[in-house]
């Protein structure tokens, strides 16, 4: 049994949580039994939890003393961070110097592989982001878009997603353009209106300082001073996909996301997210970031459904090289790319890790 005592004027209200949620949360997740008094916690446990357990609640305690309001999903995704990166200080993983900052909030990466999502962004012209879904590749890119517009980076930000439900022929669907593809389109919607109120958002998708659209509206247009971003691109096909990278203009950015577990795509067509991963890996200035369940940021169910898939697909005898990817033997025409070790989370353009 160990005691901690908090500093004088710790903010408890904030560092417990709800109802004492967070400690809710650190006792299953660390095995301890927790009881506080005022600023006194007492740590019942083997040595070594209650020892990891201080820690844990001696560093988020600094950092509500230091005005962050912790809520229960940083706590979750500080407990997940800390047991893929032990020796990070949890104020690195939770609130470092990648934070973007968007119009209604601060957004921070949650784990080690969203942290270097954001960074392969700053530092790369193209980043393709590849995982399951909740993993964050489209609501960090989204906010670094933002972001980037606030800043006067871009001049807009435009956002595609193939129309691939609706066969990207929707002449036979009621109403206009825009009521036609809105159904398709209302994820992207939803992320954006978590970064910027409803009203700015909408003044600016109306001076088209932000286009959302369907990917076959990209073909023919040079993209330059934007910030682009390629939702679900599992379900691009491989002749969209190149239009689509071509389409980069001077100033601009390209960030592609999806998962290619995912793909909806008829079996006689290739998905140009997973073609991609073999053509471009050489090219300077093309990053990939490599996602997982452990970067899940949603219900801790998820996490479990995914690995449990995973494994479904991917039993241990499978020679699969990429996390995530079908089990079953790839035809010619969409033959995946085996390279001799499976990939870091980040790539660059020569193959090496970061």
């Amino acid at each position: 049994m160990r005691r901690l005592k908090l500093r004088e004027g710790t903010n408890t209200a904030v560092l417990f949580g709800h109802h004492d949620r967070h400690l809710k949360l650190i006792e299953a997740d660390l095995g301890v039994r927790l009881s506080a008094r005022g600023e006194e916690l007492t740590l019942d446990g083997t040595a070594d939890a209650t020892r990891y357990a201080e820690r844990v609640l001696t560093e988020l305690a600094t950092l509500a003393n230091d005005g962050m309001v912790l809520q229960p999903d940083d706590i979750t995704h500080a407990l997940n961070a800390l047991r893929q990166s032990p020796e990070t200080p949890i104020k690195e993983l939770l609130s470092n110097a990648a934070t973007i900052v968007t119009k209604k909030r601060f957004v921070a990466p949650k784990t080690p592989t969203q942290k270097l999502y954001i960074e392969a962004i700053e530092t790369h012209d193209i980043v393709i982001g590849i995982g399951p879904a909740g993993t964050g590749k489209t609501y960090l890119a989204m906010a670094m878009a933002v972001s980037a517009l606030m800043k006067k980076e871009v001049s807009r930000i435009i956002l595609a997603r193939p129309a691939v439900e609706a066969g990207e022929k929707l002449g036979f669907l009621p109403g206009d353009m825009y009521a036609k593809v809105n159904p398709y389109l209302r994820p992207l919607y939803d992320a954006l209106f978590d970064m910027m109120d409803m009203e700015r958002a909408s003044r600016a998708i109306e001076r088209g300082d932000i286009e959302i659209a369907p990917l076959g509206f990209m073909r023919g247009r040079t993209l330059n001073d934007s910030f682009v971003i390629l939702d679900e691109a599992q379900n691009a096909t491989a002749e969209q996909m190149k239009m689509f990278l071509t389409r980069l203009g001077f100033h601009s950015k390209v960030v592609v996301t999806g998962d290619i577990t995912q793909v909806d795509l008829p079996p006689e067509r290739v998905s140009g997210l997973i073609e991609v991963r073999e053509i471009l890996r050489d090219v300077e200035g093309i990053g990939f970031v490599y996602f997982d369940e452990r970067d899940v940021v949603r219900h801790k169910l998820v996490q479990d459904i995914i690995k449990a898939y995973d494994h479904h697909q991917n039993p241990p005898q499978s020679s699969n090289p990429l996390p995530g990817v079908s089990g079953r033997r790839p035809s010619p025409q969409n033959k995946e790319p085996k390279p001799a070790t499976p990939p870091s989370p980040l790539r660059d353009s020569w193959g090496q890790s970061h």
